[in-house]
């Protein structure tokens, strides 16, 4: 049996409307001017970022795209935190910036998988822990601390701001609505969408239930046209 050809890649990307991208924009404002105002919370004397860049491209997910498996709360907090941790082991534990970094990269990449908070700012956060390993203070309280205030900041704005506009998040996968029954629709099982990702062999950044929810809602869609057609 042939395998069933691959989607293309992605020419456009669909953020809820013509205006969706400003209310991604407006949350990623809020959450980072708050997540700033906590780093710089900390004491001067301790000479601690006031906010550590990876943030920025946590917020773009945490806000552009709520309802990404890569953007949930879990996915930022772990990801971050656990990615930054790999970093700062790797470069104590190797001498070489340039090895340490592509390793840790690698191992936070695992560590994610695993602990189940895949998340891309985490790769950012695994090089940014190898460059604080030779911080006086080995890069623990210097980078680790602000990273979480920051992060906290932003799960929590994330959080208020995602919910207030519409848009659920820890995100709820949408269920799919019930089949009109002796009809062509919704004749495919759920079985089938699984068989068909796992034939592709690629991470898809969606969750199976909304993917699915989708196709039997294009299938309902279809089907009302079809009925209009042959009446």
């Amino acid at each position: 049996m042939m395998p069933l050809p691959r989607p293309a890649a992605l020419g456009q990307l669909r953020f809820g409307g013509r205006l969706g991208w400003a209310r991604g924009a407006a949350g990623a404002l809020i959450g980072v001017v708050l997540a700033a105002a906590f780093g710089l919370s900390v004491p001067d004397a301790y000479h601690w970022p006031w906010i550590v860049a990876p943030i920025g491209a946590s917020a773009v997910l945490v806000f552009a795209v709520p309802a990404s498996p890569l953007a949930q709360p879990w996915s930022v907090l772990g990801g971050n935190m656990l990615s930054a941790l790999v970093g700062l082991l790797v470069g104590h534990a190797i001498g070489i910036p340039m090895l340490a970094a592509g390793l840790a990269v690698a191992l936070a990449i695992a560590v994610m998988t695993y602990a189940r908070c895949l998340h891309p700012p985490g790769g950012a956060c695994a090089i940014v822990g190898v460059l604080a390993a030779s911080a006086v203070d080995g890069g623990w309280s210097s980078v680790l601390l602000p990273l979480l205030l920051n992060v906290l900041a932003l799960i929590g704005t994330g959080w208020l701001y995602n919910n207030l506009t519409g848009h659920a998040w820890p995100h709820v996968p949408v269920q799919a609505p019930p089949m009109p029954q002796g009809t062509w629709a919704g004749t495919y099982e759920k079985a089938d969408l699984d068989a068909v990702i796992e034939e592709w062999d690629e991470v898809l950044d969606v969750n199976v239930q909304d993917l699915d929810a989708l196709f039997r809602a294009v299938e309902r869609r279809v089907l009302r046209r079809w009925e209009d057609d042959h009446r």
